[in-house]
């Protein structure tokens, strides 16, 4: 995971000193440009970026073959996940040909491959729209006892305007801590970000509102080098004026935007060294409509999760918008024509060995969900039934088996998700 999440960093480094070695051999050299442009990213790790751009618009972290099935993150509300971001992939298929592939070439193995969970391809170069780097981030976390006025306010955040352009946040996802004996140390695990004179706030808030969870949008505001940090502080101020957080309870800290995106991965070399990296990871990730993101929280975050006896790891939660992803590529999102879903990442860490308890616990909250009616969609997953399958893929199931057939019809691609074996 952190190879190309440690590229994307380096990228932002020292980006004025880049700028004089020109964008030969892989090299990433500093933005100026309004506008995102094209860099190729390679199998082996290499970025080789237009002269006049660094960063991928849409993805702060991941690898190549993680990046693509989707990349959703917090900044996929206003660029769309990484999918929608890229621009040309050169494809090894099941025929054992390479392809080169966009929307204007062999476009429908560039959809099927997009999303694709390896079924149709090898990726071996993608294409990716990159844009310019920020020098710095205002970065805040909003804390709110009330879900509803949590789950309104980051709605509010990724909302787009009538002219189809953005809020200033560049970044929004959200997180929810559980109430209880354990909301203070999840609260000082968050990256470093909550004192513990933070948390001790946060847990009495906790108990004055007789909450079972308390919630955190985290967002970030980016800014350039040259701005004045009065400036900074009237614009961050302005944007969350008409939101609902908890009064006295907005957390902010002003870092560079490396700093920003080493947040990941510094958290991982912390769990490395206590130990507790190297675990089984039985992670649920779901997209969930955003009508019934409610119940979801009464049924799993105020009901099943409650009775657990530790919850070692993130329970993240961020809305993002429909129209921002390509219906003619595999990747599936809950069905309707509703414009918001939310991305829930419970990302939990068996640190006590505890892991066919946590696997028991995932299927718990999945059966909630299709006893409740709520139209879900798993998120990178894995079905051990083709009548499993059939129901992931929903309207998109026979174009998914008709791609298949055409592009490794003797099923020798990614045979271990059993979906057509």
């Amino acid at each position: 995971m952190a190879a190309i999440y440690l590229l994307i960093a380096a990228l932002i480094a020292s980006s004025h000193a880049l700028a004089a070695h020109g964008a030969g051999g892989g090299v990433p050299v500093a933005a100026a440009a309004p506008l995102p442009f094209p860099g190729d990213l390679a199998a082996s790790g290499k970025l080789r970026t237009d002269p006049n751009a660094t960063v991928p618009a849409s993805m702060d972290f991941g690898n190549i073959t993680a990046a693509l099935p989707a990349a959703v993150l917090g900044q996929t509300y206003r660029h769309g996940p990484q999918i929608s971001n890229v621009l040309e992939l050169d494809v090894i298929t099941g025929h054992g040909e390479t392809v080169t592939c966009s929307k204007a070439v062999n476009s429908d193995l560039f959809d099927a491959v997009l999303g694709g969970l390896g079924q149709f391809g090898v990726i071996t170069r993608a294409r990716v729209a990159v844009e310019p780097a920020p020098a710095r981030a205002r970065w805040v976390r909003l804390v709110y006892a009330d879900f509803a006025a949590f789950s309104a306010d980051q709605e509010r955040l990724v909302a787009a305007r009538p002219d189809g352009s953005h809020g200033p946040w560049s970044y929004v996802e959200g997180a929810v801590y559980l109430a209880g004996r354990g909301l203070a140390v999840a609260l000082k695990s968050s990256g470093g970000f909550f004192s513990d004179a933070d948390a001790a706030r946060v847990v009495a808030l906790a108990a004055a509102r007789n909450a079972t969870a308390v919630y955190s949008i985290e967002a970030t505001l980016n800014y350039a080098a040259n701005a004045t940090p009065s400036s900074v502080d009237a614009a961050v101020a302005a944007a969350l004026g008409d939101l609902h957080f908890e009064a006295g309870f907005s957390f902010s800290r002003d870092v560079t935007y490396e700093e920003f995106l080493d947040r990941v991965y510094g958290e991982e070399e912390a769990l490395e060294k206590a130990g507790l990296w190297r675990v089984p990871h039985p992670w649920l990730n779901l997209f969930v409509p955003g009508s019934r993101i409610a119940d979801f929280d009464r049924g799993v975050f105020k009901g099943i999760l409650q009775t657990a006896t530790d919850i070692a790891g993130p329970l993240i939660i961020y809305p993002v918008n429909k129209s921002k992803w390509d219906a003619a590529m595999s990747a599936v999102t809950p069905e309707g024509e509703e414009e918001v879903f939310y991305v829930v990442s419970l990302l939990f860490s068996a640190v006590a060995n505890d892991v066919a308890a946590l696997e028991a616990q995932n299927r718990r909250i999945l059966r909630f969900c299709d006893l409740a009616g709520i139209g879900y969609k798993a998120y990178l997953a894995h079905y051990d039934s083709r009548g499993d399958w059939v129901r992931h893929f929903g309207a998109k199931w026979d174009r998914f088996v008709q791609r298949k057939d055409k592009y490794d019809p003797k099923k020798l691609l990614s045979p271990g998700q059993d979906i057509f074996n």
